[in-house]
């Protein structure tokens, strides 16, 4: 397994920094914070960004994210021009995904069935447009309440429906104990289109208070990512994981050293499962 930085547990550092700080903490390579990735290029060039990433060794894995692409009714247009936005920045820095984000429920009734169809129009389109590029689309179930998908077995149901293999998911720990996941829903898992797994760990509180700034380092939590890790191992999973920390003490700390924990704390929990790069 390759173990990554990720831009979110930096959240009010530079693109630059958080490349640099991933170098020096040992990772190999970073899941981009989109909103970072857009400032950068409103003062740099593609091949800027590009250098950027080879001269410090650092493989740019996962652009996070497209929000909220479901429901969106008129305002859809914006995904789909986002969608194609960050599909030629990726392949022209060679980062194979694109992770994808739920809605909030609508005001309105709705049924599961219309919830799925939903996804299944709006990732195919999606799917369709990211696959010219050459690039995969990575649906990532949020653990929130208020969430129209919180579960892996509810985005697995989606993703299969989509008939599309350039479209699979993101799992990730803090989200899936937030959202009540069970752990036989992982077997029923295919690990190829497991695009990414998030490791990150939670505060000791009601699930109805949870958040992501409860989010702490991993092992320093609740989250049982032991088991969700030699779940994981059993299957067969054996792709990238990044640490994402959303906690906003930790944005107020020195970068380097905050990847530096992140790394030893991330490496203490999955040595046990996987065989680390």
């Amino acid at each position: 397994m390759k173990l990554y930085f990720h831009g979110a547990t930096t959240m009010t550092s530079s693109l630059e920094t958080d490349v640099e700080a991933s170098k020096l903490a040992g990772f190999t390579g970073l899941e981009v914070w989109a909103s970072k990735l857009d400032h950068y290029l409103s003062v740099h060039s593609m091949a800027e960004l590009s250098a950027l990433f080879s001269r410090n060794g650092i493989f740019p894995m996962v652009l996070n994210s497209i929000e909220f692409i479901g429901f969106r009714g008129n305002d859809y247009h914006q995904i789909q021009s986002r969608c194609q936005e960050l599909s030629i920045i990726a392949r022209a820095i060679g980062c194979p995904a694109i992770a994808v984000v739920p809605s909030p429920i609508p005001d309105h009734k709705i049924t599961w069935n219309e919830i799925v169809m939903e996804y299944v129009k709006v990732l195919r389109d999606m799917g369709k447009m990211a696959a010219g590029y050459g690039i995969n689309l990575a649906f990532e179930p949020l653990g929130f309440g208020w969430c129209t998908v919180r579960t892996p077995r509810g985005a697995w149901e989606i993703i299969q429906k989509t008939g599309m293999e350039n479209v699979g998911m993101i799992l990730d720990a803090a989200h899936f104990h937030a959202g009540g996941g069970l752990l036989s829903e992982l077997d029923e898992l295919d690990t190829s289109r497991i695009f990414g797994f998030h490791i990150d760990d939670l505060e000791d509180c009601p699930k109805e208070a949870i958040t992501d700034a409860t989010r702490v380092m991993p092992g320093d939590g609740v989250v049982p990512l032991a088991a969700i890790c030699e779940k994981l191992s059993r299957i067969g999973y054996d792709g990238h994981c990044s640490v994402e920390l959303f906690r906003p003490e930790y944005w107020e700390l020195d970068p380097a050293q905050v990847a530096i924990e992140a790394r030893e704390k991330a490496l203490k929990v999955l040595s046990p499962y996987f065989s680390m790069e």
